[in-house]
């Protein structure tokens, strides 16, 4: 599938879609409210290289729901199909509001069940990103022993690197760094993504931690690489800091992205809530 004109013989579907982000992290968003008619993943593939097509982390069905206002269906970059993204959702609900399908709450439904979303000002929402979990079954994750995966080491590119490994949603690994900027991520990246301990694939979050209040982050996701932002990795490096003991439950820490802000708050019951921006930056059309 190619976002080119067909050859002779080939059928072309015309996609209309709206190109939003999140803190830079973007995805090309499709209405699919009447049902889909083109292949997500293929469609993902085609149209998320920088310099060749669109250029995005990936594509997001926005899909009919029985239980919610609206179904999220999420792919990477590389055709994969995620179960939840923290900016990602922010954006669905900023679509659905502007298109009056909703007012100022939405429920979303993921692969990760349904989330409630506020809308806390212009362009601004809170999301209810459900319980953080270090069991490792639920990322899945192995090897970590029996217990939380809270304060482990875990070998990549010849080092032991100290990680807490948690569920969002989906599956993450956060390491602290003394300084984000000098991390090679196109070449350790990869390392934990692929590693053996990660049976489905895991995001990795490299932080360094400023203050209780307040921590740098990068990420390399699962089937895309390093992106801008990640509101679920945003929300599960909070989430390691609190088990560490580095920030307190019940506050709000800001998270400094490569694209921008986000507020993250852990209850004491490890139930999350991410607040952060959603912005249309233009529609368009696509053969594929």
């Amino acid at each position: 599938m190619r976002p080119f004109p067909p050859r002779r013989g080939e059928f072309a579907v015309v996609l209309n879609f709206t190109k939003m982000e999140g803190c830079g992290n973007d995805y090309i968003y499709v209405d699919c409210l009447a049902g889909l008619f083109f292949d997500p993943a293929a469609a993902a593939v085609a149209l998320s290289p920088r310099h060749f097509a669109v250029g995005a982390d990936g594509l997001i069905c926005i899909c009919h729901s029985d239980v919610a206002d609206a179904k999220m269906r999420m792919f990477n970059a590389d055709g994969s199909e995620g179960s939840m993204c923290g900016n990602g959702i922010r954006c669905v609900a900023q679509w659905l509001f502007e298109h009056g399908l909703v007012t100022d709450e939405a429920k979303v439904e993921t692969r990760a069940g349904v989330k409630t979303l506020r809308r806390m000002g212009d362009g601004m929402w809170q999301v209810e990103m459900g319980k953080a979990s270090f069991v490792p079954a639920d990322l899945p994750a192995q090897g970590f022993g029996d217990g939380p995966a809270i304060q482990k080491e875990l070998m990549v590119g010849g080092r032991a690197w100290p990680v807490t490994c948690v569920s969002v949603g989906n599956p993450h690994c956060v390491t602290r760094v003394p300084d984000v900027a000098g991390v090679d991520l196109q070449k350790i990246g990869p390392g934990f993504e692929h590693h053996m301990a990660f049976p489905e694939g895991v995001n990795t979050e490299f932080i360094q931690v400023l203050g209780p209040n307040r921590l740098k982050m990068r990420v390399w996701e699962r089937g895309s690489g390093e992106t801008l932002a990640c509101g679920t990795g945003a929300s599960a490096s909070v989430a390691a800091c609190v088990a560490e003991g580095l920030c307190r439950p019940d506050e709000d820490v800001q998270v400094e992205l490569l694209g921008g802000t986000l507020t993250i708050r852990v209850g004491s019951d490890w139930r999350v809530l991410m607040t952060g921006p959603a912005r249309t930056a233009f529609t368009g059309t696509a053969n594929i």
